[in-house]
């Protein structure tokens, strides 16, 4: 092969070495940034939606909890507190009215220390009803930590059992509050 030739194909390869244009690179980058704007609100709304399931799994647990409670301490009727529900964190849990044992001890503590709640909700126990000395009622709140970013709806619960949503994320811990927002239909 003549020189001349050797040094054009020489050239031509070196040409194709030099990489991906500027063009090229801002393109792919952009490209890129159009699909993450797109996954990521996808991404944060099924993480809220895994969140409220979590919450309302919990109320459930809790409601499950405070009929254990009131069946095996009848002389006290429903638990006082969510605490009276579990054990203390990090330690064994000796079943007494004041530790139960029935539920998770991370939910009974709110995820204290720190009261982070549990999986972006917090949950609180209000008064129920008490009677000749027994505790005949309850009331259980599951509000996001923080709204519209750990969850968007609210939930709560009495001694019927019912769990209760509020689309405004506020609920109430009172039972004649509860009774006015609509049972959730899962």
């Amino acid at each position: 092969m003549p020189l001349k030739c050797q040094n054009d194909l020489r050239r031509k390869l070196m040409r194709k070495q030099h990489g991906f244009s500027l063009i090229e690179l801002l393109i792919v980058v952009a490209i890129i940034l159009i699909i993450a704007a797109i996954a990521i609100p996808n991404l944060l709304r099924a993480r809220m939606a895994a969140n409220e399931s979590s919450a309302v799994s919990s109320l459930r647990t809790i409601n499950t909890g405070e009929i254990t409670y009131q069946s095996t301490y009848p002389t006290v009727g429903y638990a006082a507190a969510l605490p009276n529900l579990g054990g203390p964190l990090g330690a064994a849990c000796v079943p007494s009215q004041a530790t139960a044992c029935v539920i998770d001890s991370v939910l009974a503590n709110n995820g204290n220390p720190g009261g982070s709640g549990k999986s972006g909700y917090a949950f609180t126990t209000g008064a129920g009803t008490v009677g000749a000395g027994l505790n005949v009622g309850y009331t259980i709140l599951a509000k996001p930590l923080i709204l519209n970013e750990t969850g968007v709806r609210a939930f709560c619960a009495e001694q019927d059992a019912v769990v209760r949503v509020d689309p405004a994320g506020v609920c109430s811990n009172t039972e004649a509050g509860i009774l006015t927002f609509n049972p959730l239909n899962q």
